[in-house]
């Protein structure tokens, strides 16, 4: 039997031609075949088509749509994947301060805060070195080399070298207004000031109640343990007020940052 593509089939009992889409001869009246074929629809494909592999079609249903894939918001593009060296090398800079410290005592002295300026005004910027404490030390060096990281990766290392010196600078000039006798000394302002920084995209999303990234609560633990280390027994060289200050620039410059990336 031919084909049903052809005009007609011939009967293997009578010999007739016959029409291909018939199932028994008019002639003889023996069975052609079981079911007539199917006819072709009018401006149908001649052939099906090929179906796809089956590896082929679990790729189309692991691939997610383009529409289902979150759209990529300027602070993620702005991200710089460079080594945050302004960070690493404030971190040691303290790391090498404290030792020596602990090799000469009269070394801390010339750094750190303590009474009236009296001219002696590099230690607005070296106050920030002068750490005592070991715990303290290690609590402030691990809060600035983490939202130090965060921030030369978002900003660049001049903007987090700017509000570090900026927000030391600015909480010593306010403890030697404030204070006759001013004692100041180690990190707390400007590791606050990174952290606030840090924080105030998410806590500009929070507020909207959009989706953020960051964990507020582990920086808002930081934060709350950095504020309230100065009021412990013994620590009398850091200042609260210090750390408010750094805390109040960081959330200043951090949204001026932000909605000038937005701006742009």
């Amino acid at each position: 039997m031919t084909s049903g593509a052809d005009l007609f089939v011939v009967c293997k009992q009578c010999g007739s031609e016959v029409s291909p889409y018939i199932t028994e001869c008019p002639y003889c009246g023996s069975r052609l075949r079981r079911r007539a074929p199917k006819l072709p629809r009018a401006g149908a494909a001649s052939r099906a088509p090929r179906k796809a592999p089956a590896f082929a079609a679990l790729l189309r249903r692991a691939t997610p749509s383009p529409r289902l894939r979150p759209a990529r918001s300027t602070y993620a593009s702005s991200v710089s994947d460079t080594r945050p060296y302004a960070t690493m090398a404030l971190v040691a800079l303290s790391c090498a301060a404290w030792i020596a410290f602990h090799a000469s005592s009269t070394l801390y002295g010339h750094m750190a805060l303590v009474g009236p300026l009296s001219g002696e005004w590099w230690k607005l910027f070296t106050s920030h070195f002068a750490y005592v404490y070991g715990l303290y030390t290690f609590v402030v060096l691990v809060t600035i080399a983490i939202f130090g990281w965060l921030l030369e990766r978002r900003h660049g290392s001049v903007f987090v070298l700017a509000l570090f010196f900026g927000a030391g600078v600015s909480g010593a000039l306010l403890v030697s207004a404030v204070y006759p006798v001013a004692i100041l000394s180690g990190g707390n302002g400007p590791a606050l000031a990174l952290l606030a920084a840090w924080a105030v995209p998410d806590l500009r999303a929070l507020r909207a109640g959009s989706y953020y990234e960051g964990d507020l609560l582990g920086a808002g633990a930081i934060a709350a343990l950095l504020l309230v280390m100065p009021f412990a027994r013994g620590v009398s060289e850091l200042s609260w007020m210090a750390g408010v200050v750094g805390a109040a620039l960081g959330l200043i410059v951090g949204l001026g940052a932000q909605r000038f990336g937005e701006a742009e």
